[in-house]
């Protein structure tokens, strides 16, 4: 150890936070001095102009911080998917209303109670034939849980998170994803959106990978940021707008292609006549060949598998 050097001319370093002597700011103004000061001063504190912005949620509210608003809503996400190492995902949407087949059951059995009491009621009878097409579709909740146990299972294991499943962080069908890489002991992403009324994050998502957007607009960009595929289950105008949109984006080459599968042919059949749109002249034969269907996990996986063998890469990419 070497020798301590003594200069009586240097002076010691200063504490990095304590004085020996307070700095005047560092009191309040006597109240001997002016009995108002106190109430005064208590004003200034409780005033908003006196919050910090990053903690003042009005003035981050308002019109004309939107685009601090839109930095931090990528930013947040972002900074975290890096912290944990995720890579790259497989972003899967369905119906939040198609639940496992358990919890469709006992709703059929509540509209068929109903419609006993009331046999005549066109709206019992209307919702008991919805409740049973609900519990035709409940097993599409396993087919999601399984394949997303087969995406946790893949490359390294469950611990390997290069390749995670993202959802939109709701119930039915995105549940029934997460809640696979879950049962794998994999991580898994929810992107959750704000929303007028209370609405909950299913509890499979790996809490410190659950997001809550703002804005519309940057939940889709991460959704397809680190997308490596994108599997559609049967849902609504939220499937629709998220498997719509990455259709167009793919189609004008805005993003690179990526392999987009729909699972349940019967339902996308009829829920829009791609045929028809080919034979209209309103899109082109080869956009037919944007996506496939399929049916069962295996059937999902073995199809990305193989358009990644197409394409002469990897699903599962190496670190970067």
């Amino acid at each position: 150890m070497s020798k301590k050097t003594i200069r009586p001319e240097v002076p010691e370093p200063a504490h990095p936070q304590h004085r020996r002597e307070p700095l005047p700011w560092q009191e309040p103004k006597s109240q001997v001095d002016d009995p108002q000061g106190p109430a005064k001063l208590e004003a200034i504190l409780k005033s908003p102009s006196y919050s910090p912005a990053i903690e003042d949620v009005d003035f981050l509210d308002g019109d004309d911080a939107r685009g601090v608003r839109l930095q931090l809503d990528y930013l947040k996400p972002d900074r975290l998917l890096k912290a944990h190492d995720v890579q790259h995902s497989i972003v899967v949407f369905g119906s939040t209303r198609i639940v496992e087949s358990a919890a469709a059951k006992r709703k059929v059995e509540q509209c068929r109670d109903a419609l006993s009491a009331l046999p005549q009621d066109s709206e019992c009878q209307r919702k008991l034939a919805v409740a049973e097409r609900i519990l035709a579709k409940s097993h599409y909740y396993e087919v999601a849980r399984e394949f997303s146990r087969l995406v946790a299972n893949a490359g390294g294991g469950p611990e390997d998170s290069r390749l995670v499943v993202v959802t939109g962080g709701g119930p039915g069908m995105m549940e029934a994803a997460n809640r696979g890489a879950h049962d794998a002991g994999a991580k898994t992403v929810g992107l959750n959106i704000t929303l007028p009324h209370e609405q909950y994050p299913n509890p499979y998502i790996t809490p410190e990978l659950c997001f809550q957007f703002h804005y519309f607009a940057l939940r889709k960009m991460h959704f397809l940021l680190r997308a490596r595929a994108l599997v559609a289950f049967p849902g609504g105008f939220g499937t629709f707008d998220e498997l719509f949109e990455t259709l167009t984006l793919v189609q004008t080459r805005k993003i690179k292609p990526l392999p987009i599968v729909l699972v349940g042919e019967p339902y996308w059949r009829k829920a829009f006549d791609i045929d028809y749109l080919v034979d209209e002249g309103v899109i082109d034969i080869e956009d037919r060949d944007l996506f496939w269907f399929a049916e069962t996990a295996n059937d999902i996986w073995e199809g990305l598998l193989c358009w990644y063998e197409h394409k002469g890469e990897p699903l599962i990419k190496e670190r970067e």
